[in-house]
């Protein structure tokens, strides 16, 4: 799922220009696989004045340190001109990532609106959007399209254990048990495990879908909690 975040840019007294919803990125999540020199992710821009866009990594969605040295981004800072689409590169350059799972990071990007000179103060707003950028080793075992259904949940000290045995990522969209969904987004990262602070009994059912490569939602998978 992508994310819009408003940022302030520029604070002053008068007039506001805020960034239209215009600006839009062509998917809501990169799978980058090792075996692929590159990734991109295309960039619209449906609005009557032009953008300046920055792209940017981070290892989680809060973080405002870059990630350096693992991918680079060309161009990292361009202007996109109105009624137009253009395109970013994604490069990884690291050898340090695990080639026994997947790795996940975020990709950032913020349009800054243009502005016209004028002598009253303006204040600015741009809108930054980020999606999961998940590096993919070309070897892992299993078929990432079916690796959610490998889910296992079961009970330890009387609370529900949701397990991912795979090497892929499995970003949940929504978990019911008996009918009753879980207020609670999960993303569980690869050979991982969450606790869920709920008392659930041996055979209730559990049911789930996850949100796919495409950024579609697969069908409803099931299974008896053991």
């Amino acid at each position: 799922m992508a994310k819009n975040i408003l940022l302030l840019i520029l604070i002053f007294t008068s007039n506001i220009v805020y960034a239209n919803p215009g600006i839009s990125l062509g998917q809501t999540r990169l799978i980058y696989k090792s075996n692929e020199k590159q990734g991109s992710v295309d960039i619209n821009n449906s609005d009557n004045k032009a953008f300046l866009i920055q792209s940017w990594i981070t290892k989680t969605p809060e973080s405002k340190e870059k990630e350096d040295g693992i991918f680079i981004i060309t161009p990292p800072l361009y202007r996109l001109e109105a009624d137009s689409s253009n395109s970013i590169r994604i490069v990884y350059i690291g050898n340090s990532l695990p080639n026994d799972r997947e790795s996940l990071f975020w990709l950032n990007v913020k349009a800054i609106p243009s502005t016209k000179k004028t002598d009253q103060n303006t204040l600015i707003i741009a809108i930054k959007s980020q999606i999961k950028l998940f590096y993919r080793p070309s070897n892992l075992s299993g078929d990432p399209v079916d690796a959610y259904k490998n889910t296992k949940f079961f009970i330890k000290n009387n609370k529900l254990i949701i397990d991912n045995p795979t090497p892929y990522y499995i970003n949940f969209n929504s978990i019911k048990i008996d009918g009753v969904e879980l207020n609670e987004t999960i993303t569980l990262a690869p050979f991982s495990n969450k606790q869920i602070n709920k008392n659930v009994s041996v055979g209730q059912i559990a049911t789930w879908n996850v949100i796919n490569d495409y950024g579609a939602i697969t069908p409803v998978t099931k299974v008896s909690i053991k």
